[in-house]
């Protein structure tokens, strides 16, 4: 399947937020840096509403999700003679949900045979990171049968 013909890519996983920008920036401007990565299909500064003068953060949003992660590998960013910070955009409703991800015993211990035990985070970790963004893990032992878990939290993205 080629890529014209893929599903389009959910744009929360195409954006980016860009901060530290300056006072006087146009849209055109971040348009022009930004469009060095790939297709931006949408390009905005924001704008205190009365002044109409920039807040100082924008957004720009790209076709694929390949050529966001090339504009995160080219950082730093400096536009318009400022070096700027883009990170990957989060949702406000994203910002405060959890995805809790619980992996019981068996598939602990199916892990466990093929991998040494001090690197079952490194590899749920780099599994589920493809889906989310993770932000915390915890490892758990419960009950009688000292039942381990392990937890891993990160945005909800659809998980």
């Amino acid at each position: 399947m080629s890529k014209s013909e893929s599903p389009k890519e959910p744009e929360q996983l195409r954006k980016l937020f860009i901060g530290g920008l300056s006072f006087e920036i146009t849209d055109e401007s971040l348009r022009s840096h930004f469009e060095q990565w790939g297709t931006l299909t949408d390009c905005v500064v924001m704008r205190d509403p009365n002044t109409k003068r920039s807040r100082g953060f924008g957004f720009v949003t790209y076709a694929t999700v390949e050529e966001v992660d090339a504009a995160m590998n080219a950082r730093p960013h400096k536009v318009d003679g400022r070096v700027v910070e883009p990170k990957r955009a989060v949702s406000r409703e994203d910002d405060f949900s959890k995805t809790r991800i619980s992996l019981n015993r068996t598939i602990e211990d199916q892990i466990y045979k093929t991998h040494e035990e001090n690197s079952i985070w490194l590899l749920v970790c780099r599994h589920f990171s493809q889906f989310t963004q993770l932000w915390a893990g915890e490892q758990e032992t419960q009950g009688e049968n000292f039942e381990e878990k392990l937890y891993l939290y990160g945005l909800g993205n659809g998980m």
